[in-house]
């Protein structure tokens, strides 16, 4: 068993599935207290329950990170029940429509971007804040290869990665004197249920698009991206804040 976040509370967005809720076990394991959120509250407390069997320190709330009420509830319940917030892993997001821009609804527009980069605005809003009146901590939030490049009939998705650097660069400058750090990784092709959604909407609509074939050959697994956010969490990489943090496989090398 691991160490590296011993005895830190960290919030997981989007822990119900996929790289949110591999990563929530890896925390646990490396010593975290969690308070783990998610809109799906069955995989949410089914995960919970999971690891508070195996004596780990877990809390589930639902939540929409679109609401800042919900937000503000996700925070609150970290507080009540740990005290201090150490750490964010703000990973909830949703796909895209599969669409190009000119088919895209309006709807479907500020839906992506409410979940996608709004969320993360307001989860690092109220984590900061909270953060402040504890000495600081450690914020990854989760971009994508689609922050780098773009993908094709995925305008509403690439706009909302594109964004998540800008806030993470502004609160790592902002914040760095109070010891808060902020970074953003960077998943490329991922073996989780989002994404096998959106490879099957692809293949539906006989789309060859962009290739999704990494250098390496494979896609990645959960748990490899949520290695890389537990790192970004963790004292280990304490002198790294503003960076992005891609884990792709190369993908983005071509």
């Amino acid at each position: 068993m691991s160490s590296e976040l011993a005895g830190k509370t960290i919030i997981v967005t989007g822990a119900g599935s996929g790289i949110g809720k591999a990563s929530a076990r890896l925390f646990a394991m490396a010593g975290a207290y969690l308070l783990l959120a998610d809109v799906n509250v069955k995989n949410g407390e089914s995960l919970a329950n999971e690891l508070t069997a195996n004596g780990k320190m877990a809390r589930f709330i639902r939540t929409d990170v679109s609401s800042e009420d919900d937000v503000r509830a996700m925070v609150d319940a970290a507080l009540d029940s740990f005290s201090r917030i150490d750490g964010a892993f703000n990973n909830a997001g949703v796909g895209y429509s599969n669409k190009r821009l000119h088919l895209v609804e309006q709807a479907e527009w500020h839906h992506t971007l409410g979940i996608d980069l709004t969320g993360v605005f307001l989860c690092m809003k109220y984590e900061i804040a909270a953060m402040l009146k504890t000495g600081g901590g450690s914020i990854v939030n989760t971009g994508s290869v689609a922050s780098i490049l773009a993908l094709p009939a995925a305008p509403e998705y690439v706009t909302a990665r594109h964004g998540i650097l800008g806030p993470t660069r502004s609160a790592a400058l902002d914040y760095g004197k109070d010891k808060i750090r902020v970074n953003v990784i960077y998943p490329g092709a991922t073996d989780t249920p989002m994404i096998n959604v959106q490879q099957q909407k692809r293949i539906a609509a006989q789309e060859k698009g962009t290739s999704h074939q990494p250098v390496l050959g494979r896609s990645g697994s959960a748990e490899e991206v949520g290695q890389g956010a537990l790192w970004l969490l963790s004292d280990a990489a304490s002198y790294v804040t503003g960076s992005a943090l891609t884990v792709d496989g190369g993908f983005t090398l071509q």
